[in-house]
């Protein structure tokens, strides 16, 4: 199939580090946009995360394939100079500085979209722009924090740690999204956009649900670790084989089904405490404990036999090595400076077929080239 980029013929100058920018960023390179990721003589922090992918850090790895790096300081003249003048062919400028720094080197969203009227330019914080946070340094981790996130995440004994950067994610995607609709725009109108997008706001679209529940009924959703708040039976159980096996109960009809194909018990629905979902949700410990003894009897391959002909939904709780090995994961293969790496494929599929990514660059691979480039001309 012909590999198709959408995106190919587009600049993209991105000011990035760790994960919000990067992700957003490398989603416009797999679909063809020419990224200059601009890094410090060190590199991008993130390169040092870890040295899991051969040697290189796996967050990099998988953020910043298909990405021309170019190490530049911004507050030397000349590297400034080189950028204004890559910038006066770009079409995005992204930029996750401190809030302010990108404007005290002479890098401000408004003044650039001045100098190039069809610049969309891209500023994502941790906090915002403006109020008391923003000047707050904000890591993935602490926006789970402050977001309530981690307080309604883990077990009842304590708020617990979302196992990925999900508010980093979550701002870019949101920045993703934004700067595609904006190249729409510019489309029709001719002119850029400034878009601002930060981490909180990002996963504090994502906590609506909580949030209205709150402002709703005035509780907060409990921490349930693997079990649903308002739904029983709706969690993991262990079966004899010392397995974990999560549930999933949806309606009166699936209930039903459950019980007389799993439970071996069609007249359990009738009985006090079992009768609904409400009834049921109140009588949980009693409910989930009739269902752990039967799962206690089973062993996982009886146990999901006997789901599948209830047809109940479950899922495995798997490990990291189960998932390693899991049926329904894709892989890509990313060349990186120590060899190629098997990333987990990016969820689009298209009808175009498979889309090759880009290599991971080393610390300044594209330095040289890229001054050439854009040197200046007599």
């Amino acid at each position: 199939m012909t590999d198709i980029r959408p995106l190919t013929g587009l600049l993209v100058v991105s000011l990035e580090q760790a994960v919000a920018a990067p992700y957003a960023s490398s989603r416009l390179a797999d679909a063809g946009a020419r990224v200059i990721k601009i890094e410090r003589a060190e590199g991008d922090f993130a390169r040092g995360y870890d040295k899991a992918a051969k040697g290189l850090s796996s967050y990099f790895v998988w953020l910043n394939r298909g990405k021309d790096s170019l190490v530049a300081d911004i507050k030397n003249p000349d590297d400034a100079a080189l950028l204004h003048r890559i910038l006066a062919k770009a079409d995005v400028f992204i930029q996750n500085l401190a809030p302010g720094a990108a404007a005290r080197s002479g890098f401000g969203s408004d003044e650039l979209r001045v100098k190039y009227p069809r610049l969309i330019t891209v500023d994502i914080s941790g906090y915002g722009e403006t109020g008391e946070y923003a000047n707050m340094k904000a890591y993935d981790l602490l926006v789970q924090a402050e977001s309530g996130l981690a307080m309604i995440t883990g077990h009842p004994a304590g708020p617990g740690r979302v196992g990925v950067s999900a508010c980093d994610i979550a701002c870019g995607m949101a920045a993703h999204a934004g700067i595609l609709e904006a190249l729409i725009g510019r489309g029709i109108t001719g002119k850029g956009k400034g878009l601002q997008v930060s981490l909180f706001d990002g996963m504090a679209d994502w906590m609506n649900v909580p949030l209205l529940f709150f402002e709703g009924t005035g509780k907060a959703p409990e921490r349930m670790g693997l079990a649903h708040p308002s739904i029983c039976p709706y969690g993991a159980f262990q079966t004899a084989d010392n397995v974990l096996v999560l549930i999933s109960i949806q309606n009166e009809r699936e209930w039903s089904d459950f019980c007389a194909h799993f439970m071996d018990d069609a007249d359990l629905p009738k009985r006090p405490g079992f009768e609904n979902n409400v009834s049921r949700v109140a009588n949980r410990e009693t409910v989930d404990a009739a269902v752990a003894a039967q799962f206690r009897r089973l062993t996982r391959q009886e146990a999901t036999a006997k789901l599948h002909n209830a047809k109940t939904a479950y899922g495995v709780v798997n490990d990291i090595a189960a998932f390693a090995r899991h049926p329904a994961l894709r892989r890509a293969t990313v060349d990186t400076p120590n060899g190629p790496v098997a990333i987990a494929a990016p969820p689009v599929i298209t009808s175009d077929g498979a889309r090759t990514l880009g290599p991971v660059p080393a610390v300044g691979a594209q330095t040289d080239a890229i001054r050439a480039e854009f040197a200046v001309r007599a």
